[in-house]
C-alpha cells in the first residue's frame, strides 16, 4: 500500500467502480484466444518518470503569450514509456506518452542518442515513438527552433534536461519491466468531452467524411490495455481533444485533462507512489490522435482562471470513465507483428502526385509560411495577437508584402488562399526558426497501426490517412490511428478544403494547401513497405541544432530572505483547526525553485502525525490538491505560498506543511533547506 494513501470518499468510490471493473476484466470473454502469456503474445515493459521542467520564471509553452509566466506548479508533468516485443521475431517498438505541448525533434534527438548509448540498437530512430499530451500549462525553452522560443527569452536548458531525463529515465524503467504479456485492443465512443473549434472549415469537407462524423467530432476512444495473468497492469487510451481546460491566465504548471486523467487512474485508483523508485502496479497513458479541432471548452469560450480547475477535472475525468469502462468489454487479443518504418520528408520541396491530390494534376509544397490566422490563435481556446482574426486578414497581407518582404508568384500559389503574415521558410535561411525536414512514423502492433505525425491533425485530414493507411495493410479504419505531436513539430495539418477557410487551423497549416496530400503520399509509402516487409531509406535526418540555440534569459543570481527571518521561516501561520473541504495555506521565506527542480521529489508535503508519534506524508506537489505558488520579492527574496484543500473523509488528526527549498548564495553555492509549519487540526 502507498504511503500517500489517502481516505478521501470521492477516491474510494471511483476506486471501487475501478475494481470491480478489474475483477470483471479477467472473466471477459475476448476475441481470439485467451488471455495467456501464450508464445504468439508479447514481451511487454511499463514505465513511468518525473518529466516536470522549471516551475517559475519560465514562459509556458502551447498559447503563445510572453505574458504567461510560470509562477508554480499545480500537478507535476510525466513521461510514460511502453515496450512491446514480438518474442519471435525480437522486433520491437517504444512508445512514450509525455505530459507537454509538444515533442520537439531537439527531444527526440537527445532521447534517442541517450538510449543508443545504453542500449545500442535496441531502440533507435526507426522505433521509438515519442508523442505529447499537448497540455498548454507547461514549461517551454525546450527547442531549438527559434519560433517556439521566442516567449520564453530563448532556450531553457534546465527544462530540456528535465524532459530527456525523465523519457530516458521513464524507459529504462520499462525496459527492466518487460515481461510477458497480452495486449488487448478496444474501442468506445466518447461524447460531451469535445467539440469542434473550427466548423465552418469543417463543413467545407465532402460529405464523405462528414457522415463519419455526425457531430464534427471524433468520439472514437481507444484503449490498448496490458493484462499479466488475466489482469490489467497498464493502458493507453487515445482520444482527440486539445490541452487547454487550463486557461492562459493561469500562471502554475499542470498536466491539463490529460494529465488529470491518468493521475487519477494511477494514483488515485491504484496508489501508484510516483516518488516509488520501484516500477508502479499501474501505468495509464492518455494520448492524442488527430485532435486539431478539437476543443474541450464546450462552451467555444477561451476557459478562465480559477474555474479552469475544475474543468480540467470534469474533463480528465470523463476520458478516464471511457477508458476504464472498456476495461469489462470484450476487447480483441492482439497477436502478430510489432514492425514500424520512419522516414524524413522535406515539406518545403515535395511534389505530389495526382492520385493524392484529388484533382488529377500533380502539386507541390513550398516554404513554410506563417497565415495571419494563426497569429490571430483559436479564439474558441485562448485568442493570441490583437487585430489580427481568424478568416480573411487581407489589410496584414498587403502591409506585409508590400513593407516586410515581397511573395515570389510561386510562393502566393502555393499559400493561396492564406494571407502571408511571415515568410518564415525565408528566415530559415539566415537562422532556423522552423522545422522543414520532418519526422513520418508508421508502427504496427499486431492489428494496432499508429500514424505518427509531427503536428496538430483535424480530424478529417486524420480520417484521411487513416484510410490511406488502411487500404493499404487491409485494416479497419477504427484500427488505425493518428498519433499526434509525435517526434517533432511543424504546427498544423488540415485538408484542403479547410484550408481554404484560412481559420486558425489553416492558417498554421505552414506548408500550403497541399501538405496533407503530400503526408498521405508519403504514408502510403509507409503502409506499403511494412505491409511487404520491404526496407526503406529513412533520408537524410533534420539537422542537430544544438550548437546554435539561444539562451537570453538570465538564470537565479542569488537568494536572499526577507529582513529578519531566515529561509524556511513562517510568514502567515496556518489556522489551528480545519474541516474536511477547507483549504490550508501557509506562507513561506522561500529560495527560487529553479535552484533545485527537484526531480523526482517534492517541493512540498503534507504530513499526518501517526498514534507512534511519527509524521506521515499524505500528500506532495504532484498530487491535484495541493499547490505551490512563486513569487519574487524585491531583488532577491522569494515568497512561497502552499495551499492545500482538505478532501472529504479525511482521517481526522493533526496535519502540518512542510516545505522544502534549495537558496543560491552569492558565491552560486545551492544549499537544500527545510521550513515546517505548526501542527493543526483537522477535524
Amino acid at each position: 500500500m502507498s504511503a500517500r494513501r489517502s481516505t478521501q470518499s470521492r477516491r474510494t468510490v471511483m476506486k471501487a467502480g475501478a475494481v470491480g471493473a478489474l475483477g470483471l476484466a479477467g472473466a471477459v470473454a475476448l476475441e481470439g484466444s485467451p488471455a495467456t502469456a501464450a508464445a504468439d503474445g508479447y514481451l511487454v515493459g511499463r514505465g513511468i518518470a518525473d518529466a516536470t521542467g522549471e516551475v517559475a520564471e519560465v514562459g509556458m509553452m502551447g498559447y503563445g503569450r510572453i505574458d504567461q509566466q510560470a509562477a508554480g506548479l499545480h500537478t507535476r508533468l510525466r513521461a510514460r514509456a511502453f515496450v512491446v516485443v514480438a518474442p519471435r521475431s525480437d522486433r520491437r517498438v517504444l512508445l512514450v506518452v509525455v505530459d507537454c505541448a509538444m515533442i520537439f525533434e531537439s527531444v527526440r534527438q537527445k532521447v534517442v542518442k541517450r538510449l543508443v548509448q545504453k542500449y545500442g540498437r535496441l531502440y533507435h530512430d526507426g522505433n521509438v515513438l515519442i508523442t505529447a499530451t499537448h497540455s498548454h500549462s507547461g514549461p517551454g525553452g525546450y527547442a531549438h527552433h527559434l519560433l517556439y522560443n521566442l516567449t520564453t527569452l530563448g532556450f531553457h536548458r534546465k527544462t530540456f534536461d528535465a524532459m530527456v531525463e525523465g523519457i530516458v529515465e521513464a524507459v529504462r524503467q520499462a525496459h527492466d519491466d518487460t515481461a510477458p504479456s497480452d495486449l488487448v485492443l478496444s474501442h468506445g465512443r466518447l461524447t460531451g468531452a469535445s467539440i469542434n473549434r473550427s466548423r465552418a472549415a469543417f463543413d467545407r469537407n465532402p460529405e464523405a467524411d462528414r457522415r463519419h462524423f455526425p457531430n464534427a467530432v471524433d468520439p472514437q476512444s481507444t484503449l490498448l490495455r496490458i493484462e499479466r495473468h488475466g489482469r490489467p497492469v497498464g493502458a493507453i487510451n487515445w482520444f482527440p481533444v486539445h490541452g487547454t481546460s487550463m486557461s492562459g491566465e493561469n500562471r502554475l504548471i499542470s498536466g491539463d485533462n490529460k494529465g488529470f486523467a491518468a493521475y487519477h487512474w494511477e494514483h488515485e485508483v491504484h496508489d501508484v507512489d510516483y516518488r516509488s523508485p520501484d516500477t508502479p502496479d499501474f501505468v495509464a497513458a492518455f494520448a492524442q490522435t488527430n485532435s486539431g479541432d478539437m476543443s474541450p471548452n464546450l462552451d467555444l469560450k477561451p476557459p478562465t482562471t480559477p474555474q479552469d480547475f475544475a474543468n480540467t477535472q470534469a474533463s480528465g475525468l470523463r476520458q478516464y470513465e471511457a477508458a476504464a469502462a472498456q476495461l469489462h468489454r470484450p476487447g480483441t487479443r492482439l497477436t502478430g507483428v510489432v514492425d514500424s518504418r520512419l522516414v524524413y520528408i522535406d515539406l518545403s520541396r515535395m511534389t505530389v502526385r495526382p492520385e493524392f491530390t484529388g484533382d488529377g494534376r500533380v502539386h507541390r509544397t513550398y516554404k513554410p509560411c506563417i497565415g495571419a490566422s494563426m497569429a490571430a490563435g483559436s479564439v474558441e481556446d485562448g485568442p493570441a495577437f490583437p487585430g489580427l482574426e481568424e478568416g480573411e486578414n487581407s489589410f496584414w497581407d498587403t502591409v506585409s508584402d508590400s513593407l516586410i518582404y515581397e511573395a515570389s508568384p510561386d510562393l502566393e500559389a502555393a499559400q493561396s488562399p492564406k494571407d502571408i503574415l511571415a515568410p518564415i521558410g525565408e528566415a530559415n535561411r539566415l537562422y532556423p526558426w522552423v522545422q522543414e525536414r520532418v519526422p513520418v512514423m508508421l508502427v504496427r502492433i499486431g492489428r494496432l497501426y499508429l500514424i505518427g505525425i509531427p503536428g496538430e491533425v483535424t480530424v478529417c485530414a486524420g480520417l484521411r490517412l487513416r484510410r490511406t493507411v488502411a487500404s493499404v495493410v487491409g485494416a479497419e479504419v477504427e484500427d488505425v490511428l493518428v498519433a499526434g505531436y509525435a517526434n517533432a513539430y511543424f504546427h498544423y495539418l488540415t485538408t484542403p478544403e479547410e484550408y481554404d477557410a484560412q481559420h486558425y487551423e489553416g492558417g498554421s497549416t505552414l506548408f500550403g494547401r497541399w501538405q496533407l496530400p503530400a503526408l498521405q503520399q508519403t504514408a502510403h509509402e509507409l503502409a506499403v513497405s511494412l505491409r511487404d516487409g520491404t526496407p526503406l531509406p529513412m533520408g537524410p535526418p533534420s539537422p542537430d541544432l544544438s550548437g546554435e540555440v539561444l539562451s537570453m534569459q538570465p538564470g537565479v543570481v542569488v537568494d536572499v530572505p526577507q529582513f529578519f527571518t531566515s529561509f524556511g521561516d513562517i510568514l502567515v501561520r496556518p489556522r489551528e483547526s480545519y474541516r474536511a473541504g477547507e483549504r490550508v495555506e501557509v506562507v513561506f521565506a522561500g529560495a527560487h525553485p529553479s535552484n533545485d527542480l527537484r526531480r523526482g521529489r517534492t517541493y512540498l508535503e503534507v504530513q499526518r502525525r501517526e498514534a507512534t508519534g511519527t509524521w506521515r506524508t499524505v500528500a506532495d506537489d504532484g498530487d491535484w490538491a495541493t499547490r505551490f505558488h512563486w513569487e519574487r520579492e524585491g531583488l532577491a527574496a522569494s515568497r512561497v505560498t502552499i495551499t492545500w484543500d482538505i478532501w472529504r473523509g479525511i482521517a481526522p488528526g493533526l496535519y502540518r506543511i512542510v516545505y522544502h527549498g534549495d537558496s543560491k548564495s552569492v558565491t552560486g553555492t545551492v544549499t537544500p533547506f527545510d521550513g515546517t509549519s505548526p501542527a493543526f487540526s483537522v477535524r
